[in-house]
């Protein structure tokens, strides 16, 4: 009688062909030797899989109860028991979570952490740009070799672990039986080649610890919360690989005078009321400065006067200003005053 690859899987006949995949990635992380796991039940996984993890060998599976048809499961491809490699599209992944990396040759080069540090500034400062000196204490590239671990003046020679390749050969015990994986070289940290003389400063691990200035260049019209990357800034691994990257958090002071939405820029300015209804010169703050603004007669409280170019810059030019016009009513008047108005009776019906 056949086995139900269903129940062997944990999933009902109507699952998805992901809810299928999901399920062997699940039950093979489980019992794979390598891991604790029976041997025995591991293979019946794979059989099970094997029928299942295909759309058409499914559809063989649920008519015959076997997934090559009537003829059953024999020696498909030549391989013991009927395997199919091309069931197995994601064992790359299944060896990348078993053994720590892939079946391939070398990987990327590991890369040091990344920091991350606040950076405060002004309102103003935020608007043009601004050089900020920051210190930060971290594994830093070693000075004096450069990351590389030799003593100046001295050569870099071949490992004799790895014979220059930079990895070495490990067997490694997969579904598909024994299989040769290559394993960076930790004689050499898989550069493939050694100092000839270890630097004096780091003794050969290319990084020291330490307190490290920067001079960071923050560019015009950047935000409070925004994020910037300095490459290359973050922790060091010397002859081990990359180092990681600095990200600033940049943290801008208010200016209590301005809003800002985007490269535009807010300020109110009150008037009198003779200035409004007349019109009149006015000084006004902006970020350059204080500049002179017309106020057109009629002006009404809550117009909106702009003055272009005295904004945020961007890479399409400058903003603008609004300035917000606030017309404040007299509320003491004396006795000529009030009696001016009274003759005027400015009236609104």
């Amino acid at each position: 009688m056949s086995k139900d690859y269903y129940k062997i899987l944990g999933v009902d006949k109507s699952a998805s062909q992901d809810d299928i995949k999901k399920a062997f990635r699940k039950l093979a992380h489980e019992h794979h030797p390598d891991k604790g796991g029976s041997e025995a039940k591991f293979k019946e996984i794979n059989e099970a899989y094997q029928a299942l993890g295909d759309a058409e060998k499914r559809a063989r599976y649920d008519q015959y109860g076997s997934a090559d048809g009537p003829q059953g499961f024999g020696g498909a491809g030549g391989f013991p028991g009927g395997f199919d490699p091309s069931a197995f599209g994601d064992l790359g992944d299944i060896f990348g979570s078993f053994f720590g990396g892939s079946t391939g040759g070398r990987g990327r080069s590991p890369k040091g952490d990344d920091v991350e540090m606040e950076v405060f500034m002004t309102f103003k400062e935020s608007i043009f740009g601004v050089a900020k000196e920051i210190s930060l204490n971290k594994t830093n590239t070693c000075a004096r070799c450069g990351g590389q671990g030799a003593e100046p003046g001295t050569k870099l020679k071949e490992c004799a672990t790895c014979k220059g390749k930079g990895f070495t050969i490990a067997n490694q015990r997969t579904i598909l039986g024994s299989v040769q994986m290559r394993v960076a070289c930790t004689d050499c940290d898989g550069r493939g080649e050694k100092p000839e003389k270890a630097c004096t400063e780091c003794r050969g691990e290319g990084t020291s610890r330490g307190r490290k200035t920067l001079r960071v260049d923050i560019p015009a019209g950047v935000e409070d919360g925004m994020q910037m990357r300095v490459r290359g800034e973050g922790e060091s691994i010397g002859t081990q690989g990359e180092p990681g990257d600095l990200y600033l958090r940049l943290r801008v002071s208010p200016d209590p005078r301005f809003g800002r939405e985007g490269t535009t820029l807010y300020v109110t300015k009150k008037v009198g009321f003779t200035q409004a209804a007349l019109g009149d010169t006015v000084t006004v703050d902006t970020v350059d400065g204080p500049v002179s603004m017309k106020i057109p007669p009629g002006t009404q409280s809550g117009d909106e006067l702009r003055l272009r170019g005295k904004g945020v810059p961007s890479n399409r030019g400058r903003g603008d200003q609004i300035v917000i016009v606030k017309v404040i009513t007299p509320q003491k008047l004396d006795k000529d005053a009030r009696r001016l108005l009274e003759e005027l009776n400015l009236r609104e019906e």
